[in-house]
């Protein structure tokens, strides 16, 4: 599966508390959005559809609060100056925790931000972000550091996440060699998605895949790390992914 494909959300205002909440980003309230499943054959006894109450969410009883949605934590991963702080900042519904600090000349020769970058600071520790599914589901995202001095920090940064969305530059395509190779060597699900600089790409999705030398089970997306809802369907590709494997190891 390449691509999963959702109806547009509309887009909330910038700016403000009550702008940057989940009802506001995502214009319906929880648990009223689209069901996502899983890509392959349908069960054997397939449940009725999904019809909404005319009268709006059921009030929980008195008493009896409702039940916390469940946390998933997700990477952002990849190299220097992909995009991994600009996809946490587009779609978390709270303010960003960045670990931003300025560039400076010791980092020239060692830190390559690409030609086209107007980049000047960088991640020295991780980026927080989390965004609210529905009322049973909240995504955390932690977005790892890029350089590879940093690369101790990713064993912590991985443990408990279900999934990773690892980001690539179609014109640096070997800065993210080694987060795929951290994936596959900790077999945890990943899907890459390469960001679409100036809304373009350096090389087509197949010359990607073929220059990366990943499988056809991992998914290969494009997207922009600018806009939220083009984020947000690259997280739901990792989410499939990461159930996708869960199922199979289950029946396994």
């Amino acid at each position: 599966m390449d691509s999963v494909r959702s109806p547009e959300w509309p887009v909330a205002p910038l700016g403000g508390a009550s702008a940057n909440s989940a009802a506001a980003r995502y214009g319906v309230a929880p648990g009223t959005g689209p069901v996502v499943g899983r890509a392959g054959p349908p069960p054997s006894a397939a449940p009725p559809p999904y019809r909404p109450s005319s009268g709006g969410l059921p009030t929980p009883p008195v008493g009896k609060p409702a039940a916390p949605p469940i946390p998933v934590k997700i990477l952002v991963a990849g190299g220097f100056g992909v995009g991994k702080t600009t996809t946490v900042g587009a779609i978390s519904e709270i303010a960003p925790l960045t670990t931003e600090a300025e560039m400076t000349t010791a980092g020239i020769g060692v830190d390559d931000p690409g030609a086209r970058s107007t980049k000047t600071t960088t991640t020295v520790a991780m980026d927080f972000g989390c965004v609210t599914i529905d009322r049973s589901l909240k995504l955390y995202l932690f977005g790892t550091p890029g350089q590879s001095r940093f690369g101790f920090m990713w064993d912590d940064l991985a443990r408990g996440a279900l999934g990773a969305l690892v980001v690539v530059d179609s014109s640096r395509l070997d800065d993210c060699f080694p987060a795929i190779d951290f994936f596959e060597r900790a077999g945890l699900p990943f899907v890459v998605g390469v960001n679409a600089f100036d809304g373009r790409l350096a090389l087509e999705l197949g010359e990607i895949r073929w220059a990366l030398a990943i499988g056809d089970h991992v998914p290969l997306v494009q997207f922009d790390a600018r806009d939220r809802l083009s984020v947000r369907d690259a997280l739901l590709v990792v989410l499939d992914r990461a159930l996708d494997r869960a199922t199979r190891d289950r029946r396994a």
